[in-house]
């Protein structure tokens, strides 16, 4: 009888599959590198197994590193085992040339790189004149729970379904591999060319982004502080007294980044105007608008990277290995690598069933009050179809993080942070939006001919909606204004003038670097314009903590409690690849436009003949 051969990414995985399929496909034997019962062969690698590389004649050894051996770009690539996994590949080609095997099914990671891991594999395990032949079906997992294993075998994928994925995982892999090793060989050379040996290595995505860090390190460097003044005064109601921010009505944007409407640039004119609304009486208008504001999106790889960041300190890479292992491990979040804040339309059943899990479920430590606003949820029966949230135009591959079906038992710390997180933001999603009254309050002084006018803002929560999940049901007993009776003229009781200088911009932070790599280098605050550029981004939500780490590992930057600085290495290769004229290495919009071709091949819009990502010439 024929067996299906299963490959899974990691031992790991294939032990899930395993006890996932025993109930229904029978008991399975367990052997030295694979388990085996009547209908499966399941075996696995452990990451990448075999890599590409560039035909002999066309290698060129360390020793001739020079411009005179540059470009390479080979008319193929050859494959070749990674040393340190020759016994594991070994392993598993001979499970794929096996005779009674007669169908391959790829269970690596559901992504581009689990398919490249997969298809190498195939490929090694045939010869350029007889390839591997057997079918080829695909499984896709968005959750690790058992059911969605077995769910995931009644579904598997064809192997046309998956052509484009492929395509996109190999031309990104060559692509890597021009750029990085005839971009490191030329600048090695550059460097070395004096004696000695100067590894200065470039990459298509670690390049540009750490020409972003660099960018913003000049301009911290070059920031000259300049002098300028505010004014608060303090004005006296019947009901108490209330604060106001001078402000210039007619002050318009231009050029000037450091301007503002509240600014003045002048000592002599701040305290004049300070003495001349001192003591003096002040009209008041104000108008007060409803406002509503809905809970952020639900979480995809970079957005959960940038929050752990900035809540907990975590890199982005240690929030990734934390997440793999609450889907691995503990089950209890969906698969993490992923591009996308929404869910498909067909799963408001699933989602009220997760809730109706963490309604009933007795959750662990701080996660407990989490019970109460799923119970909420439940009983207002707030899960219900909603473009917003499930909608298939905006769901890639995979779906956005929420929690599993699977209640979650005895986490970690920092797993039990992570897991918070995201359930939080879950539940949050389903609730109403916050709603507020916002209340802007103008109070004018008149001196002579002149009108000098002060600014305050009140927001008062009316109904916290989904912020009460965060805590925030009851209001700030200052977020309320003093009120003022219509008519009444207020008093200027105080005016302090305080003299400030002008910052330079911000270090980047992981949280920071995250979002900028995301929008290729446009730093957008705005989450719809950011949603646009997404697909333009440098790497991939699966591989940026990666390429930070390998920032960090080549000293191009380092880490200073939050903040990354780039170091003097970085800013000799930027000045050497502008001076060389080679600025296209440096620039996002070129690789956040390989990514964008590689996403497009991906969903079959783009042959990989026609994409400039397989050979950048």
């Amino acid at each position: 009888m024929s067996k299906a051969l299963v490959i899974a990414e990691k031992p790991s995985v294939a032990q899930d599959i395993v006890r996932a399929l025993t109930p229904t496909s029978g008991k399975f034997e367990k052997h030295d590198d694979h388990f085996e019962n009547e209908h499966y062969v399941v075996t696995s690698a452990v990451g990448h197994l075999v890599e590409i590389k560039a035909p002999e004649e066309y290698d060129v050894k360390r020793g001739k590193w020079s411009f005179a051996h540059l470009p390479v770009i080979p008319p193929h690539f050859d494959l070749a085992p990674i040393d340190k996994a020759k016994s594991r590949l070994n392993a598993v080609v001979k499970q794929v040339k096996r005779k009674d095997v007669g169908e391959l099914i790829n269970a690596c990671d559901a992504g581009r790189e689990g398919e490249l891991i997969f298809r190498l594999i195939v490929q090694y395990a045939g010869t350029e004149k007889k390839p591997i032949d057997k079918p080829v079906r695909r499984l896709w997992l968005q959750s690790m729970t058992p059911q969605a294993i077995r769910d995931g075998f009644e579904r598997l994928r064809s192997d046309a379904d998956l052509r484009g994925l492929a395509d996109a995982a190999r031309s990104r892999s060559e692509a890597d591999w021009l750029v990085g090793i005839n971009g490191t060989r030329a600048m090695t050379a550059f460097n070395s060319r004096d004696g000695g040996f100067f590894l200065t290595t470039v990459g298509r995505v670690q390049t540009p982004t750490l020409s972003i860090v660099v960018e913003r390190e000049e301009k911290i460097r070059k920031h000259v502080a300049r002098d300028y003044w505010e004014l608060k005064a303090t004005f006296a109601a019947q009901a108490g007294e209330y604060e106001g921010k001078w402000f210039d009505p007619a002050w318009k944007k231009n050029d000037d980044a450091e301007r503002r409407a509240d600014r003045l640039w002048n000592e002599a004119d701040a305290q004049a105007i300070a003495q001349a609304v001192r003591g003096q009486p002040a009209t008041v208008t104000e108008e007060s608008k409803p406002s509503t504001q809905s809970s952020p999106q639900l979480y995809d790889l970079t957005l959960l990277q940038r929050e752990a960041n900035s809540r907990f300190g975590f890199s982005a890479k240690t929030t990734l290995s934390i997440a793999q292992a609450l889907y691995e491990k503990h089950k209890v979040l969906t698969y993490p690598r992923t591009d996308s804040k929404a869910l498909p339309e067909d799963y408001v059943g699933v989602v009220k069933q997760t809730m109706e899990m963490l309604a009933a479920e007795d959750l662990p430590g701080p996660l407990k009050a989490l019970s109460a606003h799923a119970r909420k949820a439940v009983k207002e029966g707030y899960v219900k179809p909603n473009k917003r949230i499930f909608d298939n135009a905006k769901v890639s591959d995979h779906f956005a993080i929420i929690p599993t079906l699977q209640a979650p038992k005895s986490l970690t710390e920092v797993e039990a942070k992570l897991y918070d997180l995201v359930v939080k933001r879950f539940l949050a999603v389903f609730y109403p939006p916050a709603e507020f009254l916002v209340t802007t309050r103008i109070s004018t002084v008149k001196a002579g001919s002149a009108e000098h006018r002060f600014q305050t803002h009140g927001k008062v929560m009316v109904k916290p909606g989904w912020l009460a999940v965060y805590g925030r049901d009851v209001e700030d007993a200052d977020a309320t204004l003093v009120p003022v009776e219509p008519g009444e003229v207020v008093r200027t009781e105080s005016v302090d003038v305080n003299a400030l200088k002008t910052k330079p911009p911000a270090r980047y932070t992981e949280a920071t670097l995250l979002s900028a790599m995301e929008s290729a280098g446009k730093l957008i605050d705005d989450d719809e314009l950011r949603e646009a550029m997404q697909e333009k981004g440098l790497g991939t939500p699966a591989t940026r903590a990666q390429t930070i780490e390998g920032l960090i590992l080549e000293k191009y930057m380092h880490r200073d409690g939050r903040e990354l600085i780039p170091t003097a290495k970085a800013f000799q290769l930027m000045t050497l690849l502008r001076g060389l004229q080679v600025e296209e290495l440096t620039q996002p919009e070129l690789t956040g436009n390989w990514e964008y071709q590689l996403a497009e091949m991906e969903k079959g819009k783009l042959s990989r003949d026609a994409s400039c990502a397989r050979s950048p010439r």
